[in-house]
C-alpha cells in the first residue's frame, strides 16, 4: 500500500533527503517550501517522478499560503511531515544577534509554522486510513537538556514539543497520530560538517519511525532511532 507524504521545508537538507526516500520507496509526495524553483535538486526529483510528485508553494508561517495548497488537493495525505526550521542566534545572553526580528522569525517558523502546516491540512488527513503527523523537533528543545546557547532555537523546539503534545491530545480521537522526533546532529547548514550523520542517513532513519507511527506512539518525542527522549 502506497502513501501520500507532505513535507514541509522539502528543497534541501533532511527534507530534500526525505522527499528522495519517499520517492524511492514508491510513495506519492507533495513536496512544499517557499522557493522550490531555486532547488534544482528538488527540480530534478520532480522531474523525474512527474507521476507521484507534486511541488507546491507556501512559507510555513503563512496560514493563507498552506491553506491555498490545501484545497488543491483532492485525496488523502497519509503523512504529514513539518519539517521546515530556522536557526537563529547560536550565542550565550549577550550575543546581540538576538532581536526581536531574529526571535520572531525562529518562534514562528519552529513552533507556529507546525501548528499551521498540521491545520491546513487536517482535512486531508481526515481522508487517510492511518493519519500521522511528523514534527522535526530537537533535543535542543528537551528541558532536560545540559546545554548553553541558542536560547531561541531551544525554546522554540521546547514549543513545537509542547505543540505536538497539545495536538496529539485533541486529535487522538479523530485517530490522528502526532509525534516529534530528533533527527540526530546531521550534516546540514545547520549541524555543520562535523555533525554525526549526513542528511540521507538521518532521513532513512525518520522515514522508517513514520511509517510505523500510530496511536500507541501518539504524544512522544522521539530519537531518530526511535529511542525515547525526554521532553
Amino acid at each position: 500500500m502506497t502513501d501520500t507524504y507532505l513535507v514541509t521545508g522539502a528543497n534541501r537538507g533532511i527534507g530534500l533527503e526525505m522527499a528522495r526516500g519517499v520517492l524511492a520507496a514508491g510513495d506519492r509526495l507533495i513536496a512544499v517550501c517557499r522557493t522550490p524553483s531555486m532547488s534544482e535538486a528538488l527540480v530534478t526529483l520532480a522531474a523525474a517522478h512527474a507521476d507521484r510528485f507534486q511541488m507546491r508553494v507556501a512559507d510555513v508561517c503563512d496560514p493563507a499560503a498552506l491553506a491555498a495548497v490545501a484545497r488543491e488537493i483532492d485525496g488523502p495525505v497519509d503523512v504529514v511531515v513539518c519539517n521546515a526550521g530556522a536557526m537563529s542566534a547560536r550565542g550565550g545572553v549577550a550575543d546581540d544577534g538576538n532581536t526581536a526580528v531574529s526571535i520572531a522569525q525562529v518562534m514562528m517558523t519552529n513552533m507556529a509554522g507546525p501548528f499551521f502546516t498540521a491545520r491546513a491540512f487536517l482535512g486531508a488527513l481526515d481522508r487517510s486510513e492511518r493519519p500521522r503527523i511528523a514534527i522535526i523537533s530537537s533535543v535542543m528543545g528537551s528541558q532536560q537538556h545540559t546545554g548553553s546557547g541558542a536560547y531561541f532555537y531551544r525554546a522554540s523546539k521546547a514549543g513545537a514539543n509542547n505543540l505536538m503534545v497539545t495536538l496529539a491530545n485533541e486529535l487522538q480521537p479523530r485517530g490522528v497520530a502526532v509525534a516529534a522526533y530528533h533527527p540526530g546532529w546531521v550534516q546540514t547548514d545547520m549541524g555543520g560538517p562535523s555533525a554525526d550523520l549526513t542528511p540521507a542517513q538521518s532521513a532513512t532513519a525518520l522515514l522508517a519511525r513514520f511509517r510505523t507511527l500510530d496511536l500507541s506512539q501518539t504524544g512522544r518525542f522521539m530519537n531518530y532511532d526511535g529511542t525515547p527522549l525526554p521532553l
